[in-house]
Protein backbone atom coordinates (compact mmCIF):
# COMPACT_ATOMS: atom_id res chain seq x y z
CA UNK A 1 0.00 0.00 0.00
CA UNK A 2 1.48 3.40 -0.96
CA UNK A 3 2.27 6.00 1.68
CA UNK A 4 1.15 9.58 1.17
CA UNK A 5 2.98 12.44 2.83
CA UNK A 6 1.34 15.85 2.55
CA UNK A 7 0.36 18.95 4.45
CA UNK A 8 -3.33 19.61 4.90
CA UNK A 9 -4.57 22.80 6.53
CA UNK A 10 -1.10 23.32 7.96
CA UNK A 11 -0.77 19.84 9.48
CA UNK A 12 1.71 17.28 8.15
CA UNK A 13 0.13 13.92 7.38
CA UNK A 14 1.82 10.62 6.56
CA UNK A 15 -0.67 7.85 5.90
CA UNK A 16 -1.06 4.58 4.05
CA UNK A 17 -3.60 4.83 1.27
CA UNK A 18 -4.93 2.40 -1.32
CA UNK A 19 -3.59 3.26 -4.76
CA UNK A 20 -7.11 3.75 -6.17
CA UNK A 21 -8.38 6.13 -3.44
CA UNK A 22 -9.64 9.43 -4.78
CA UNK A 23 -8.29 12.52 -3.05
CA UNK A 24 -11.82 13.54 -2.03
CA UNK A 25 -12.33 10.14 -0.38
CA UNK A 26 -8.99 10.44 1.42
CA UNK A 27 -9.86 13.91 2.70
CA UNK A 28 -13.34 12.93 3.87
CA UNK A 29 -13.02 9.30 4.91
CA UNK A 30 -9.42 9.04 6.09
CA UNK A 31 -8.93 12.52 7.54
CA UNK A 32 -12.51 13.29 8.63
CA UNK A 33 -12.61 16.67 6.87
CA UNK A 34 -16.18 16.45 5.65
CA UNK A 35 -16.53 20.05 4.48
CA UNK A 36 -15.25 18.88 1.09
CA UNK A 37 -18.36 17.42 -0.54
CA UNK A 38 -18.84 14.67 -3.10
CA UNK A 39 -21.46 15.84 -5.54
CA UNK A 40 -21.10 14.15 -8.90
CA UNK A 41 -17.88 12.06 -9.05
CA UNK A 42 -17.41 13.30 -12.62
CA UNK A 43 -15.78 16.71 -12.12
CA UNK A 44 -18.91 18.56 -13.18
CA UNK A 45 -20.24 20.21 -10.01
CA UNK A 46 -17.23 21.59 -8.10
CA UNK A 47 -18.54 20.64 -4.64
CA UNK A 48 -15.22 18.92 -3.97
CA UNK A 49 -13.00 21.94 -4.74
CA UNK A 50 -9.89 22.35 -2.58
CA UNK A 51 -6.61 24.22 -2.97
CA UNK A 52 -3.68 22.07 -4.01
CA UNK A 53 -0.44 24.02 -3.80
CA UNK A 54 -2.60 27.18 -3.75
CA UNK A 55 -4.45 26.26 -6.95
CA UNK A 56 -8.14 25.32 -7.01
CA UNK A 57 -8.62 21.64 -7.88
CA UNK A 58 -11.62 19.36 -7.99
CA UNK A 59 -10.51 16.63 -5.60
CA UNK A 60 -12.67 13.98 -7.27
CA UNK A 61 -10.44 14.20 -10.35
CA UNK A 62 -7.24 12.95 -8.80
CA UNK A 63 -5.94 10.12 -6.70
CA UNK A 64 -4.68 10.69 -3.19
CA UNK A 65 -1.25 9.34 -4.19
CA UNK A 66 -0.99 12.14 -6.75
CA UNK A 67 -1.10 14.65 -3.88
CA UNK A 68 2.02 13.19 -2.29
CA UNK A 69 4.33 16.04 -1.26
CA UNK A 70 1.65 18.68 -1.83
CA UNK A 71 0.08 21.31 0.37
CA UNK A 72 -3.71 21.14 0.57
CA UNK A 73 -6.21 23.60 2.00
CA UNK A 74 -9.81 22.56 2.52
CA UNK A 75 -12.77 24.70 3.56
CA UNK A 76 -11.90 23.89 7.19
CA UNK A 77 -8.45 25.39 6.66
CA UNK A 78 -9.80 28.79 5.65
CA UNK A 79 -10.81 29.58 9.22
CA UNK A 80 -8.33 27.79 11.48
CA UNK A 81 -8.82 30.23 14.35
CA UNK A 82 -12.61 29.97 14.29
CA UNK A 83 -13.13 33.35 12.62
CA UNK A 84 -14.70 33.25 9.18
CA UNK A 85 -12.47 33.95 6.19
CA UNK A 86 -13.58 37.19 4.45
CA UNK A 87 -15.09 35.15 1.60
CA UNK A 88 -17.00 32.94 4.02
CA UNK A 89 -18.26 36.06 5.80
CA UNK A 90 -19.40 37.54 2.49
CA UNK A 91 -21.33 34.37 1.63
CA UNK A 92 -23.00 34.60 5.03
CA UNK A 93 -23.85 38.29 4.69
CA UNK A 94 -25.20 37.98 1.13
CA UNK A 95 -26.97 34.68 1.80
CA UNK A 96 -24.92 33.15 -1.03
CA UNK A 97 -26.41 29.73 -0.38
CA UNK A 98 -29.62 27.88 0.10
CA UNK A 99 -29.06 24.22 0.94
CA UNK A 100 -25.32 24.85 1.36
CA UNK A 101 -24.12 21.68 -0.37
CA UNK A 102 -22.19 23.54 -3.08
CA UNK A 103 -20.99 26.31 -0.76
CA UNK A 104 -17.61 24.89 0.32
CA UNK A 105 -16.58 24.33 -3.30
CA UNK A 106 -17.90 27.74 -4.32
CA UNK A 107 -15.98 29.43 -1.52
CA UNK A 108 -12.74 27.59 -2.31
CA UNK A 109 -13.02 28.49 -5.99
CA UNK A 110 -13.89 32.09 -5.12
CA UNK A 111 -10.94 32.52 -2.75
CA UNK A 112 -8.46 31.33 -5.37
CA UNK A 113 -10.10 33.54 -8.00
CA UNK A 114 -10.10 36.60 -5.72
CA UNK A 115 -6.37 36.27 -4.98
CA UNK A 116 -5.60 36.55 -8.69
CA UNK A 117 -8.38 39.05 -9.53
CA UNK A 118 -8.64 41.67 -6.76
CA UNK A 119 -10.62 44.04 -9.00
CA UNK A 120 -12.94 41.44 -10.53
CA UNK A 121 -16.07 42.38 -12.41
CA UNK A 122 -19.40 40.59 -12.20
CA UNK A 123 -18.80 39.02 -15.59
CA UNK A 124 -15.38 37.70 -14.50
CA UNK A 125 -16.89 36.21 -11.34
CA UNK A 126 -19.61 34.47 -13.33
CA UNK A 127 -16.99 33.04 -15.68
CA UNK A 128 -14.79 31.89 -12.78
CA UNK A 129 -17.71 30.03 -11.18
CA UNK A 130 -18.72 28.17 -14.35
CA UNK A 131 -17.21 24.94 -13.02
CA UNK A 132 -19.28 25.08 -9.82
CA UNK A 133 -22.94 24.15 -9.95
CA UNK A 134 -25.63 25.27 -7.56
CA UNK A 135 -28.95 23.51 -7.91
CA UNK A 136 -30.86 25.87 -5.57
CA UNK A 137 -30.07 29.50 -6.30
CA UNK A 138 -30.13 31.84 -9.25
CA UNK A 139 -26.46 32.62 -8.55
CA UNK A 140 -26.99 36.37 -8.03
CA UNK A 141 -26.40 36.20 -4.27
CA UNK A 142 -23.35 34.01 -4.87
CA UNK A 143 -21.92 36.50 -7.36
CA UNK A 144 -22.63 39.38 -4.97
CA UNK A 145 -20.90 37.44 -2.19
CA UNK A 146 -17.82 36.78 -4.33
CA UNK A 147 -17.59 40.43 -5.34
CA UNK A 148 -17.88 41.56 -1.72
CA UNK A 149 -15.53 38.82 -0.49
CA UNK A 150 -12.98 39.81 -3.11
CA UNK A 151 -13.16 43.41 -1.93
CA UNK A 152 -12.79 42.33 1.71
CA UNK A 153 -9.80 40.15 0.88
CA UNK A 154 -8.18 43.03 -1.03
CA UNK A 155 -8.74 45.42 1.89
CA UNK A 156 -7.40 42.86 4.39
CA UNK A 157 -4.22 42.61 2.33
Amino acid sequence: MPVVSLTINGTSIVKDVAANTLLVQFIRDELGLTGTHVGCDTSQCGACAIHLNAMPVKSCTMLAVQADGCEITTIEGLAPDGNLHPMQQAFHEHHGLQCGFCTPGMVMTAVAFAKDNPDATEQQVRHALEGNLCRCTGYQNIVDAVLDGTKAMREAG
